[in-house]
């Protein structure tokens, strides 16, 4: 039984073809380099799903927002949380990619930098963006079309049928996503077969300085905040200790989230705190996923060499500050945002994303048990400005 869900499920697939691709690329290069279609193969099909997606998750996201404000002050005190927050996590993401450079071994980058040159690029500018940019255009009518939706009194009518095909288009994409050890064979093989072996040192640097980003995330941000209302980030750790091993073992934030929205209760928070907050919280609130895509961004920067100016880094953060909304939750979504967001800087080439494909299943866990713990926070954090009797022992 144990064995039969092993071969059913998608990580232990990735996992074997990543193991083949190093095999093959080592022993076989010159073979190897040759499956390098199976990896561009994949992302084209990704960037298939950027525009409906970007639209439907964004005019979704916008006027879920709009339900959130409705519900009064505690839905103000939410949206303005998850914004400064998400935004914080950003930020660090980037901060702490341009600090430890995964993405470089040496000065001069990978033997990979070398096959890409960063002049040919023209520079980042809204203005072009705007002009020449798919992606943004899209993003611009979403967000037009959500603030519209969102006053109109066919805002439900037209929201229910917009959240059915946002369904089938997520449907689509998780089929898609079953392609996924084909587009890590082939990503894998062609890097360890044209650069060698030393391809995967970037990767592990990458794994390592994540899981780094995220626990300093989690207790010196969300702890600071924490300690600011009187309460123990490592308490809490230790009450929902069940609900995160039910993440590691998952890879899913949303298995754990019926037990700790009881647990908060029992804390002290109200029902309707704990019900308004942590399921919106799972749409916008997603920590480990926005310092996922941040860092993955300057990654793949480095790995091909490419300098990104102060400018460009946030740039970065405003796509992401908007794109990350909504859709981060969905298996492969992860892949659409960041699609969108390198086309928009037309610097990174997205062949880079098949590399990175390489190591996501490694980081799924980082981010969802980052995702919970920030949601847990937030509803602490506002049920205690709302001078609500919450303790955590």
């Amino acid at each position: 039984m144990k064995f039969s869900r092993i071969v059913t499920n998608l990580t232990f697939w990735v996992l074997l073809s990543i193991i083949l691709a190093i095999l093959l690329g080592h022993f076989f290069p010159e073979a190897a380099v040759k499956t390098g279609w199976m990896g561009t193969g994949f992302v084209n099909l990704i960037k298939l799903f950027i525009g409906p997606i970007i639209f439907l998750t964004i005019v979704l996201g916008i006027t879920g927002m709009g339900s959130l404000k409705k519900a009064g002050r505690i839905g103000f005190k939410a949206v303005v949380y998850f914004e400064v927050v998400t935004t914080f996590a950003l930020v660090l993401g980037i901060w702490f990619a341009n600090i430890f450079q995964p993405g470089k071994i040496d000065r001069k980058g990978l033997p990979i930098s070398q096959q890409y040159n960063p002049q040919e690029a023209a520079d980042f500018s809204w203005l072009n963006f705007l002009k020449e940019n798919f992606t943004l255009q899209v993003l611009i009518a979403a967000i037009v079309t959500g603030i519209i939706l969102m006053r109109s009194r066919y805002r439900e009518k037209v929201t229910g049928k917009l959240s059915w095909l946002a369904h089938y288009v997520f449907i689509a994409l998780k089929y898609v996503m079953y392609l996924a050890p084909f587009g890590a064979f082939g990503g894998m093989a062609y890097s360890i077969g044209k650069f060698g072996i030393a391809t995967l040192l970037p990767l592990g640097k990458l794994m390592l300085t994540m899981y780094g980003t995220m626990a300093a995330f989690i207790f010196l941000i969300l702890g600071t905040v924490m300690r600011y209302y009187k309460l123990s980030i490592f308490k809490f750790l230790s009450a929902i200790k069940e609900e995160l091993l039910i993440v590691l073992g998952t890879s899913s934030s949303e298995s754990a989230l019926p037990s700790l929205m009881k647990k908060l209760e029992g804390m002290g928070c109200s029902k309707s705190v704990v019900g308004l907050v942590v399921p919106t919280g799972y749409s916008f609130n997603l920590d480990g996923t926005s310092i996922y895509l941040s860092m993955a961004i300057i990654f793949l920067a480095q790995l091909y060499n490419v300098h990104l100016s102060l400018y460009e880094m946030g740039s970065v953060v405003l796509i992401l500050m908007v794109t990350s909304k909504g859709a981060a939750g969905v298996t492969g979504s992860g892949f659409i945002i960041l699609a969108s967001t390198l086309t928009a800087l037309h610097k990174i080439p997205l062949e880079g994303l098949a590399f990175l494909l390489a190591i996501d299943k490694f980081m799924s866990e980082a981010r969802a048990i980052t995702n919970i713990i920030g949601n847990g926070v937030a509803t602490l954090v506002i049920s205690k400005s709302e001078k609500e009797p919450v303790t955590v022992t």
